[in-house]
């Protein structure tokens, strides 16, 4: 026990810091004295070309990677050069002195001064690249990639260079300097359009778009249940540790996930719709996207955009994608109805459009997709094979979707209308999501 405590608290010793700095200093001194001594009798010359072998060699290197990594600027700076080169100085320094002798002293002054300066060396590389945070990374003990909270204000803005390509994946090149761990935070995103009033929507960046330059990423907009709030998705539907997994399978990219408030309060019920209700649709389908692009450097082609949700939220991305094909070509409706309701069909239409039957149709996805060909529509439905109430609802819009020509899909996953199935659908469809709004190739 006490011998896995110490090497537990072995592997959290930071390998940046004032602390790490403080030992590549004296790293670098000893090893240099080291040099000095071992090198005693080396005439100038040679000592100079050693110097001068290990710089141009560094310089090697740093075009190498330069070259592997285009069109990358370059990426090892000239704090990582010099690194570099102070470890193989060690190196070809120590090649001299056991060419000049092969005495017990002088061997182990060698390999004394060599290791002192490869890791003075490594540790002034590792300080600019951050690759190893602690002694336990070293030896591949790290903590698993995650979903890190913190401000708006902490994102990185916008970037003058960025990696763009259809799909993305097909020209993404990571950088050395790279994020482990996404972002997750809050943002207001006012109803400038809609004069709807939102409370604060969750916004998940993953680690490409942290990265410089950044990947320009397919964004996914997910809508939350009723009762509930944005951060549900985390709670009910695994968001977090959904879009960190895809993203550690796919060297750092996923789509940025923005999740707005539909509901305007815990229990309100306004539908997605524009109606006596509040105008929700309008602010999912002008407000969102307009913050979107006026916030974020993603890419804005509404191609490469998609929309989803969990029980309400599943609704209104059925509703959304269907009224606004152009914003939202892409939806996975998760536990949804078959259409907007406050528990009956009468009610509701009284309720949001005074009773007119005729405006609650024009508005309607089921009534729309019966009149109304959607082959540019793609969606997929999903419901709890124990769903009783939802699961009808959901073959009842998928057989309206097949009908109106969409690519559409349907399947049932184990559970009710729970978290036990909101969750491992959004993880079964994010590559889905992906190919469709050109991240990966389809």
């Amino acid at each position: 026990m006490y011998a896995n405590a110490v090497l537990s608290a072995l592997s959290q010793v930071s390998m940046t810091g004032a602390v790490a700095a403080t030992a590549v200093v004296v790293l670098g001194v000893g090893g240099l004295a080291g040099a000095s001594t071992a090198l005693r009798g080396v005439s100038i010359r040679v000592r100079g070309t050693v110097a001068g072998l290990a710089v141009a060699t560094s310089a090697c290197i740093a075009v190498a990677v330069w070259s592997a990594l285009r069109p990358l600027p370059p990426q090892l700076s000239v704090q990582s050069c010099l690194g570099i080169a102070v470890g193989l100085f060690g190196v070809f320094a120590a090649a001299v002195c056991l060419l000049r002798s092969r005495g017990r002293g002088t061997v182990a002054l060698a390999f004394a001064m060599a290791a002192s300066l490869l890791a003075c060396g490594a540790g002034v590389v590792n300080e600019d690249l951050g690759t190893f945070p602690t002694l336990g990374a070293v030896i591949g003990h790290r903590a698993p990639p995650g979903a890190l909270a913190t401000d708006f204000a902490a994102v990185p803005g916008p970037q003058a260079e960025v990696q763009t390509g259809d799909p993305v994946a097909s020209v993404w090149r990571r950088p050395l300097r790279s994020a482990r761990d996404g972002m997750l935070t809050h943002v207001e995103i006012p109803g400038a359009v809609s004069g709807f009033a939102s409370r604060p929507a969750l916004l998940y960046l993953p680690p490409a778009y942290l990265d410089s330059p950044r990947a320009m990423l397919p964004v996914l907009v997910l809508v939350a249940g009723n009762p509930g709030k944005p951060d549900d998705w985390l709670t009910l539907g695994a968001l977090a540790e959904t879009v960190t997994a895809f993203a550690a399978e796919h060297d750092g990219l996923a789509p940025v996930v923005v999740v707005p408030d539909a509901l305007g309060a815990t229990d309100a019920l306004p539908l997605c719709l524009d109606s006596q209700l509040g105008n929700v649709d309008t602010y999912l389908a002008r407000d969102v996207p307009d913050w979107i692009a006026g916030h974020l450097q993603v890419d804005n082609d509404p191609a490469h955009r998609a929309i989803g949700g969990f029980s309400y939220g599943g609704t209104c991305s059925v509703q959304l994608a269907v009224r606004h094909p152009d914003v939202y070509p892409t939806f996975v409706d998760i536990s949804g109805q078959d259409e907007p309701s406050l528990g009956d069909h009468t009610s509701t239409v009284a309720v949001t459009f005074g009773g007119d039957e005729s405006a609650f149709a024009a508005v309607n996805a089921r009534d729309l997709l019966a009149v109304t060909p959607m082959p540019q529509l793609a969606g997929v439905f999903v419901s709890g094979s124990g769903d009783e109430e939802y699961r009808p609802q959901q073959q009842r819009m998928f057989a309206a979707a097949r009908s109106a020509g969409m690519n559409a899909r349907y399947y049932e996953l184990p559970g009710g209308h729970s978290p036990q199935v909101w969750g491992p659908a959004l993880a079964r469809e994010l590559d889905w999501v992906a190919e469709r709004t050109g991240l990966l190739a389809q």
